[in-house]
């Protein structure tokens, strides 16, 4: 077997026009006929590009909202717009309640794990429909909004998620790096988002514990960690198979989530019980309720 051979990401292109109006015609929110006349509208009454743009009717508040936030590298989306589900709560509704707690989870995992030169984390859950795909997912969107290279990696390699999650079409992933059949071009960057990234599942293959337990996964996320600030793996279901033991060995701490009303309270003490013996540190449990 091949193993992937050592690979550098592609650097970030350069940056365009960050100005409002810039944002706005990037976007398509106008078209360069009516920037001119917000221009003459901004230098006859000396107000800013965005309000003469409003006054004209041609954007909205909401308009203006999303263009700040890209200008500060905050970005989000808004309802109907690119091809997420509506679930994704970080990418199109980033100021809710839900979205609070998801960056209060970010802050603890920064201050608890990430602060401490770890760079890798697992998030497991017992059992398949816990939301532990969501949720990795979403939080994903919020360390990426906070500035951090982010990585989302689905290495549930038996019921993988985040192709759907973010529309990626790519059919090469972490399965086909494992086998050698793929390099670290597989790695898809999230172009509605400055610091995240993906690398979808790949083919689903008949050995998930097998691949993950070769050493070409521990050589894989060195790699990953060297370029990137976080990486998040989204791990199969505990109940499925050991694929997230393996997974939290490998990458040294987990996140475990819980289904509120739905997870038993003694599988899970043996799951967190596994996870350490193993060699993993549970950083962390998140409750969710759905």
């Amino acid at each position: 077997m091949n193993h992937p051979a050592p690979t550098s990401l592609t650097p970030t292109a350069p940056r365009g026009d960050t100005s409002i109006g810039g944002l706005l015609l990037e976007s398509g929110k106008i078209t360069p006929e009516s920037a001119e006349r917000v221009l003459r509208m901004q230098k006859e009454l000396g107000i800013r590009f965005g309000e003469a743009a409003q006054r004209l009717g041609l954007i909205t508040e909401a308009d203006i909202q999303q263009v700040l936030a890209r200008q500060f590298d905050y970005p989000y989306l808004q309802p109907g717009e690119a091809k997420y589900p509506d679930t994704l709560v970080a990418a199109y509704q980033p100021f809710s309640h839900q979205v609070e707690i998801l960056r209060a989870v970010r802050s603890q995992l920064m201050l608890r794990w990430f602060a401490r030169g770890r760079r890798g984390l697992a998030v497991v859950g017992l059992n398949s429909g816990d939301g532990v795909s969501l949720f990795t997912a979403n939080l994903g969107v919020v360390f990426s909004q906070l500035g951090e290279r982010t990585l989302l990696v689905d290495a549930n390699l038996r019921r993988p998620h985040q192709s759907t999650v973010f529309d990626l079409k790519t059919p090469q992933g972490l399965s086909d790096m494992l086998a050698g059949r793929a390099q670290l071009d597989a790695i898809q960057k999230i172009p509605s988002f400055v610091d995240l990234s993906v690398l979808a599942a790949g083919t689903v293959p008949p050995n998930p514990q097998e691949l993950l337990s070769r050493n070409v996964f521990a050589e894989l996320h060195v790699q990953l960690e060297a370029n990137f600030d976080v990486v998040l793996y989204d791990a199969a279901a505990y109940a499925l198979g050991s694929d997230a033991l393996e997974i939290a060995r490998r990458v040294g701490g987990a996140l475990v989530v819980v289904r509120k009303n739905h997870t038993s309270q003694p599988a899970l003490q043996a799951m967190v019980e596994q996870l350490t013996r193993g060699g993993a540190e549970v950083v962390g449990t998140v409750l969710i309720d759905y």
